[in-house]
């Protein structure tokens, strides 16, 4: 049975995964009619349909992979004119042009809590393309009216835990009302797959969250990757002014190809005397 390779593309999107889709755009002279011929490269290496095969393939499946990585597009021309390097199935003496475009994963951003940062972080992340999910445990505060653009809103903490599956495309804020939620979210954040976590607070607030977590056994290197005090340090003030730092992270690190350097790591292992 031949796989839809558009089935496909929204499968791998919707598991958070990244691939590589490769159209022959434009053939000319003697090749056969191999134009909107496709080839899906997923990150793995597999692949799904075909762009003719042999040499011409070869060169596409590696271009694919450096799309995937650089997360950018690439067009390919192939001058064959009877050379024997390119025996590929493909009647020799023509050109082929191959488009070879990534296939990224929509990012999605987990508040967790509901206030008036939330607010602003969700119309910031929603329109810098981030998909929206709330998470409050008060009903008035977590609800379509107060945030419109989400596309998951969930009631309790728990239902939430259970529910959700974090992945690579995943991007987990808290911004929780206190120091409880704060640790019950933190908890479950760090035993999942997602790209970026983040937690608000001062670096007093922080820590003592940290200790409080190592005390019920978390190790200390699973805070390495959290990001806290959250958000790019522009000295942000106001509501607004804080979401626009956390967004500036989030698309900072999205768009990076390799993770940004943060202040976790050295916070998580400094003294418990640091001043908030």
């Amino acid at each position: 049975m031949t796989m839809d390779i558009f089935e496909e593309i929204v499968r791998l999107r919707r598991e958070g995964k990244r691939a590589a889709l490769a159209t022959i755009v434009h053939t000319n002279g003697s090749i056969p009619s191999y134009e909107s011929s496709r080839m899906l490269v997923r990150e793995d290496g597999s692949i799904a349909g075909t762009v003719g095969g042999g040499c011409v393939e070869a060169e596409v499946w590696a271009a694919a992979k450096d799309v995937i990585r650089g997360e950018a597009p690439r067009k390919m021309t192939f001058n064959l004119n009877n050379e024997a390097s390119y025996d590929n199935g493909l009647i020799c003496g023509g050109t082929l042009e191959i488009f070879v475009e990534p296939i990224l994963p929509q990012p999605g951003l987990y508040i967790f809590g509901g206030g008036h940062v939330s607010i602003a972080l969700a119309q910031a992340a929603h329109t810098a393309g981030f998909a929206i999910g709330v998470i409050d445990d008060r009903e008035s505060f977590a609800n379509a009216q107060r945030f419109p653009m989400a596309c998951e809103i969930f009631t309790s903490y728990e239902d939430a835990f259970e529910k959700l599956r974090p992945n690579a495309s995943s991007y987990l804020v808290i911004v929780t009302r206190g120091h409880k939620d704060d640790m019950r979210v933190l908890r479950w954040a760090v035993g999942t797959q997602a790209r970026y976590i983040g937690m608000i607070g001062s670096k007093r607030k922080v820590l003592s969250v940290y200790k409080a977590l190592e005390k019920e056994g978390v190790p200390t290197e699973k805070f390495e990757r959290v990001r806290a005090p959250v958000g790019l340090e522009i000295g942000a003030l106001t509501p607004e002014e804080i979401a626009v730092s956390i967004a500036a992270e989030l698309i900072a690190v999205r768009r990076s190809a390799r993770d940004l350097p943060h202040k976790a790591v050295q916070l998580a292992r400094a003294s418990p005397t640091v001043a908030g």
